[in-house]
């Protein structure tokens, strides 16, 4: 360390004051959430809000009261979902701790004073020294805009997770409301099992059947009770699963539970769904270039992006600073018995001699590689997903409108002339129950196919970065 007893230059002092005035960063008020809420709306239509206070807790219970009261929507329960989920709400408060970091950034480090006292031989020396760092003065603006960076890559990355949780409610909703509807089908091939089986085993004990046909309607009365309960744990999975998403607690009320228990249940908990899932629409959605779409909307894709950029900057501050790992300015007083007070400043630069700051740099040259073919994966796992997704909307849309249009029209046709040939005495009562369960079985399977549709186009817009991604 050396002491310069000279006036310290008028033009250093006032880059210094300039810089304490300029590094006075301030927050945002929102923490950048409303560029979150304006992504969201482009995308989906919906947006999310950060709970920050009591009023906004109390507006979020007035809404779900409201919303509870009458059968959810697909996008009733997105809403709930984008409000409601608390690990949703979790992610939005990163915005916070992002925003904090690029503040600091933009702010120099605290001066450091220094005072010294020393006495020998009759005489009192006094040293004081007001020192600032010089490196974080000089890459301040750039650290500045790498947080920036950061910020931006963080608000990308907050929407995409709101994406993604409401992408989650909706494909639950459906599988929530499919499950519910595939139950009260089990239940009545269950029922209808239940009558052929008691019917067989009077007629055996008439003597009108034989064991073997008996044994027959007993067996199927067997599978129809087994697949009664797994429809029941699959309904009340569903159910279960939409309920986390919405960020609901406590014990949702059973799907096909009784009565008394739905009416025990807590106002917040006891939603309803529909009993059906909204028809096909009247055409598929034609799509000239999903590829293209993903790639221009997806956020994960343009918070890769960020992300490159950013490590490339980081990159660039390495190698300007490779050199310089301490460099400090302090103003420096002197005063000692019967001496004049000294003035003067001092610099303090670590000397480069057993690190030559290669180490750093070759680590950030690695780190950018690694970050550019992360952002080559991401791309191509957009482009990939997009085609799938589009290829397995198609085909769900085909399939559903194949047992819309056929399947289920050829079952109603068959249904009816059983009914006649029964009323003609032509046809057995068995014959009327096994042509009842074969029906039921063929709703089961366009519910299923309904029910894939509607999740495919989740997922569609999910791999092209939501609703308007192809306008």
């Amino acid at each position: 360390m050396s002491t310069l007893h000279t006036p310290m230059p008028g033009r250093l002092a006032l880059a210094l004051a300039a810089a304490l005035l300029s590094g006075c960063a301030s927050f945002s008020g929102d923490s950048g959430f409303s560029t979150v809420a304006q992504a969201t709306q482009d995308r989906i239509g919906q947006q999310g809000k950060i709970l920050r206070s009591d009023e906004d807790r109390q507006a979020l219970a007035g809404l779900l009261q409201q919303k509870l009261k009458q059968p959810l929507t697909a996008d009733d329960a997105v809403q709930i979902a984008l409000l409601n989920n608390r690990g949703l709400q979790a992610t939005y408060w990163s915005l916070g701790i992002a925003e904090a970091d690029l503040v600091q950034a933009g702010r120099l480090q605290n001066p450091a004073f220094g005072y010294k006292h020393t006495q020998g031989g009759g005489d009192t020396a006094i040293e004081r020294t007001l020192g600032f760092n010089l490196v974080s003065l000089i890459t301040a603006p750039l650290a500045a805009r790498i947080e920036g960076r950061r910020f931006e890559q963080a608000k990308l990355a907050v929407a995409d997770q709101a994406l993604n949780v409401a992408a989650d409610t909706r494909r639950s909703y459906y599988e929530a409301v499919a499950a519910a509807h595939a139950l009260e089908y089990a239940q009545q091939v269950r029922d209808a099992a239940e009558a052929g089986a008691e019917l067989a085993r009077r007629m055996q004990q008439a003597g009108n059947w034989s064991k073997l046909d008996a044994a027959r309607e007993q067996a199927f009365h067997s599978d129809a009770l087994a697949e009664a309960v797994k429809a029941g744990k699959q309904a009340n999975a569903s159910r279960e699963k939409l309920a986390r998403l919405l960020g609901l607690s406590g014990a949702v009320p059973a799907a096909g539970g009784s009565g008394d228990h739905a009416a025990t249940a807590s106002p917040r908990l006891a939603f309803t769904l529909p009993a059906h899932l909204p028809d096909l629409p009247a055409a598929p959605r034609e799509l000239a270039d999903a590829e293209q779409a993903a790639m221009r909307n997806r956020l994960d894709v343009q918070a890769a992006k960020l992300e490159t950029e950013h490590t490339a900057s980081s990159l660039g501050l390495t190698r300007g600073t490779r050199f310089i790992n301490v460099l400090e300015l302090a103003a420096v007083r002197e005063s000692a018995t019967g001496q004049p007070r000294e003035r003067g400043y001092e610099i303090t630069l670590e000397i480069p001699l057993f690190d030559w700051g290669s180490a750093r740099v070759a680590r950030a040259e690695a780190i950018y590689m690694q970050s550019v073919n992360k952002l080559a994966e991401t791309a191509a796992h957009a482009q990939s997903e997009a085609r799938e997704s589009y290829h397995d909307y198609r085909a769900s849309y085909d399939l559903a409108r194949h047992y819309r249009d056929s399947v289920i029209p050829l079952r109603r046709q068959v249904s009816q002339e059983t009914l006649l040939r029964y009323n003609g005495m032509l046809a057995s009562t068995f014959e009327l129950l096994a042509d009842s369960r074969e029906q039921a079985t063929a709703v089961r399977a366009y519910i299923d196919a309904l029910k894939d549709f509607w999740v495919a186009e989740t997922n569609l817009e999910a791999a092209m970065g939501g609703k308007g991604a192809n306008k």
